[in-house]
């Protein structure tokens, strides 16, 4: 099963989740990230949250949706409502789920409350995903099933 981590920039939320859901992923589960407009970088505040907690960022790097290895089963899309922010739409015949997180790198403050947006952006994928690593098997087999469950955990750990 190969899941895609979409947004606009591909330098933050989509990069945390895809090196986080790799990081706990068991076998046959794959996450990649892309971008509709990607910023070219990765976020060094990103690259910083990543390796504090253990998880590899090795390879990770902000890519266009155009160049993808594989077609996705699953796209989720990470974009934050609150700003009013613009989700690209994924075109191709595959599930889709939205779960946003407000974008950590519009953060504005003092140092403390910009890596706070980070971490608070981090926590909130890292639940969503451990909540989708913790489904029923049957779930993941059945396509409406999944595509409820992918609902309820981006409402359930709401930013």
């Amino acid at each position: 099963m190969n899941i895609l981590f979409l947004c606009t920039g591909n330098s933050c939320r989509s990069i945390l989740a895809e090196a986080t859901f790799n990081a706990l992923a068991p076998v046959g589960m794959h996450a990649m990230s892309a971008g509709s407009q990607p910023a070219g970088y990765v976020h060094p505040r990103s690259i910083a949250l990543l390796q504090k907690e253990g998880i590899a960022t090795e390879g990770y790097f902000s890519k266009s949706w155009n160049d993808l290895p594989v077609t996705p089963d699953i796209v989720i899309t990470v974009c934050g409502n609150a700003a009013g922010e613009t989700c690209p739409a994924y075109l191709g015949n595959v599930l889709r789920a939205h779960w946003g997180v407000d974008d950590p790198a519009k953060a504005t403050g003092s140092e403390q409350e910009i890596d706070a947006a980070f971490r608070g952006a981090y926590t909130i994928l890292r639940k969503r995903i451990e909540a989708f690593f913790s489904l029923p098997a049957d779930t993941l087999k059945d396509k409406a099933a999944l595509t409820q469950a992918l609902a309820e955990i981006g409402q359930r750990y709401a930013d």
